[in-house]
């Protein structure tokens, strides 16, 4: 009986993530902070024309926290931007 061998002719198929670190770019993220002073009516209703205009949503906001002021409070946004 006599056995007939193939050559493989399907190629070995090309990774398509390279596995070298050296050569990836991760990018690099930076923390901005944006803070509201003032009265709570006037820092909420800030808050609410920011949320209005786009710039962000109502709950990405912390909750009212008081400032060194009396009678003052101030609210804080934080976003993640990606830096070059």
């Amino acid at each position: 009986m006599t056995k007939s061998f193939l050559v493989d002719t399907v190629p070995t198929p090309i990774p398509l993530v390279s596995s070298d670190k050296s050569t990836e770019k991760t990018p690099e993220r930076e923390s901005v902070k944006v803070v509201i002073y003032g009265s709570k009516r006037g820092v909420n209703n800030t808050i609410l024309t920011l949320y209005k205009l786009g710039f962000a949503q109502v709950n990405e906001w912390s909750p009212l926290l008081p400032s060194s002021n009396p009678g003052e409070v101030m609210s804080i946004l934080t976003r993640h931007i990606v830096t070059t």
